[in-house]
């Protein structure tokens, strides 16, 4: 069985990823997992068919995948923030990551990957490994 029922795809590379994923310090039960790590590859090509770069939250419960914005504002709608926070993350998304990204000498962009998916059968045989490699942790102290 898989440890968490829902797992954060992040930039692990960036110390401060977004605020949104600051949510993630208040949630039990999500896990979280860099986007280089194999695990969040493989789930990433499987669910889309391709390995976009950009905050992913998994959630096996609602078979749902939200990616960018809809992942932020997720975070911060499970996390008990207010709502004006939730849309301020959703609608500030692009330009909070670009920011820190420079800021942290990403030298990439953010693929276009801003919706609510449905959980593919692909994406759901492979969630397992991810789940098992994701760890709950303060996101925002790793790097």
């Amino acid at each position: 069985m898989a440890s968490f029922a829902s797992v954060l795809i992040y930039d692990g590379e960036c110390p401060y990823c977004s605020v949104a994923a600051r949510a993630l310090e208040e949630l039990d039960d999500v896990g979280a997992i860099s986007w280089y790590d194999d695990p969040a590859q493989r789930f990433l090509d499987a669910q889309f068919g391709a390995t976009p770069f950009a905050m992913v939250l998994v959630d096996t419960d609602e078979e749902r995948v939200y990616a960018g914005r809809s992942a932020a504002e997720e975070l911060a709608d499970r996390a008990g923030m207010p709502g004006i926070v939730g849309s301020l993350v959703r609608d500030n998304y692009e330009t909070i990551a670009r920011v820190v990204g420079l800021a942290s000498g990403r030298g990439r962009d953010l693929d276009d990957y801003h919706e609510a998916y449905d959980l593919t059968d692909d994406g759901a045989a492979v969630y397992g490994e991810l789940a098992d490699a994701a760890v709950h942790r303060d996101i925002t102290a790793a790097g």
